[in-house]
């Protein structure tokens, strides 16, 4: 994915958010909702109702970026809270973005070890 690199705070807005909602709408929700500020350089993540949609708000210092994904199947993992946001790191993100369950990765049994 192009956009920010390791290290990034991230907030995930918990709940459900329209996804008609661009650049202004969802810069206001980290504002008042989140009580952030849109261009601090962090990235908001958003998922909509169906829970296939995700959208992320990203400042990269000249404007903002707005990334917007959809499942062709599944749903974006989401924390069951209606209200408030989450901090994420950066390798959550990912895994978030990639449709992996950030909360409970499933790594596979560890290597048998030989000797």
């Amino acid at each position: 994915m192009i956009g920010p690199g390791t290290g990034v705070r991230v907030y995930l807005a918990c709940g459900v958010t329209d996804m008609r909602k661009g650049i202004e709408g969802l810069a206001a929700l980290a504002r008042d909702v989140l009580r952030q500020k849109p261009a601090s350089g962090a990235v908001f993540a958003f998922r909509g109702r169906r829970g296939d949609r995700l959208k992320l708000l990203y400042w990269d210092g000249q404007g903002f970026c707005l990334y917007y994904k959809i499942l062709e199947r599944g749903r974006f993992p989401w924390p069951g809270s209606s209200e408030g946001s989450m901090r994420l790191t950066s390798a959550q993100l990912a895994m978030l973005w990639e449709g992996i369950d950030w909360r409970r990765p499933d790594w596979g049994a560890p290597p048998a070890r030989v000797g």
